[in-house]
C-alpha cells in the first residue's frame, strides 16, 4: 500500500492473515510514501519489484492516476483510483472505496431516496459520494473546507449519476440539515493515534440518522461514540473495509474468500 500516513492502518495484518488462512506465502506491505514527488517512483516500483497489485490511500488517490498503464470505468467516473491489479505487466486502476461504503451501510439502513451529508471530499471520499449516488441517494451535501475540492465532487456526482449535488462551506462547528438521513465524516479527524473529535453540533442531528465514519482505527471513533451516545444508528469504517478488501482480495489472488474469515482478521489486528 502507498499512502502517507499508513502506520496506523491495521489492513496489513488483516491481509497477511487472511494470506496464511488460504495457504498463500504472500506479504501486505505499507510502504509510507512522504511527498508527492515520489509516488511516480513509488508506483513505478509495484512494477519493477514484481509485487501482484497495490493499494493507493491518502494523499495519493487522484495524483497517481496519471502514472497508470490503464484504469476502470470507476477511476475515469470518479477520478480517483484505490488499488491496482497488474496484467501483462500492465498497472491498471481500480477504485472500489465506494463500494465497500455502500455494501456496509445497506447492512445497517437502505440508501435508495435517503439525504446524504458528507464531511470532506477527498480521494476516497469523491469515490464514496458517486457510489452512493448510483446506490439510489436523491441527494448529497458535502461540506469541505476548500471550494474548489467541494464544487469539483459535486459536479462530479451529478455528472455520473444525474443526482443533485452540493457544495457547503466548512466553516467551524458544522450545523447537519434536520432532514439528514446518513452524516458521513470522510475525513482523517478521529484516527489514531491523535483520535481528534470531528466539530459537528450534536444537537442538529437527528436520533434516526445514520452516522457512517470512515476510520479503520479505532473501530469506534470519537464521532462514533458521539453517534451511539445520541441513540443513531452507525456504520464503522472497518466494515467498509472489510467490504472492500475481500473484492480486493479476490482481483489479485482469484480467490473468493468467506467474509467471516476477513471478519476475523481484521478484528485480531485491532486486538479485539
Amino acid at each position: 500500500m502507498l499512502g502517507h500516513p499508513v502506520a496506523e492502518n491495521p489492513i496489513d495484518q488483516m491481509f497477511d492473515e487472511v494470506y496464511a488462512h488460504y495457504g498463500l506465502h504472500w506479504q501486505f506491505w505499507k510502504c509510507d510514501v512522504n511527498s508527492e514527488n515520489s509516488i511516480a517512483a513509488a508506483i513505478a516500483g509495484i512494477r519493477a519489484l514484481g509485487f501482484a497489485g497495490a493499494c493507493i490511500t491518502v494523499p495519493y488517490k487522484v495524483v497517481s492516476i496519471p502514472y497508470l498503464d490503464e484504469v476502470d470505468d470507476d477511476v475515469r467516473a470518479i477520478g480517483a483510483v484505490n488499488y491496482m491489479t497488474i496484467k501483462n505487466g500492465r498497472l491498471i486502476g481500480h477504485n472500489n472505496d465506494g463500494k465497500g461504503v455502500v455494501k456496509a451501510i445497506q447492512k445497517v439502513t437502505p440508501i435508495k431516496g435517503k439525504r446524504v451529508v458528507m464531511l470532506g471530499a477527498g480521494g476516497a471520499g469523491r469515490a464514496m459520494a458517486v457510489e452512493l449516488a448510483w446506490a439510489g441517494a436523491s441527494h448529497l451535501t458535502l461540506i469541505t473546507r476548500r471550494e474548489s475540492q467541494g464544487v469539483e465532487v459535486a459536479q462530479t456526482v451529478t455528472k455520473a449519476s444525474g443526482v443533485s449535488a452540493e457544495w457547503v462551506q466548512w466553516t467551524g462547528e458544522v450545523f447537519v440539515p434536520g432532514n439528514t438521513d446518513i452524516l458521513m465524516n470522510a475525513t482523517h479527524l478521529g484516527a489514531a493515534p491523535k483520535l481528534e473529535s470531528v466539530p459537528v453540533n450534536w444537537e442538529s442531528v437527528s436520533k434516526r440518522t445514520t452516522v457512517v465514519d470512515v476510520i479503520t482505527n479505532p473501530r469506534i471513533t470519537p464521532f462514533l461514540k458521539t453517534a451511539l451516545d445520541k441513540g443513531c444508528p452507525i456504520v464503522n469504517g472497518v466494515e467498509m473495509l472489510v467490504q472492500l478488501a475481500m473484492q480486493i482480495f479476490e482481483d489479485w489472488t482469484d480467490i473468493k474468500p468467506d467474509e467471516a474469515i476477513f471478519q476475523g482478521a481484521v478484528a485480531k489486528a485491532l486486538g479485539e
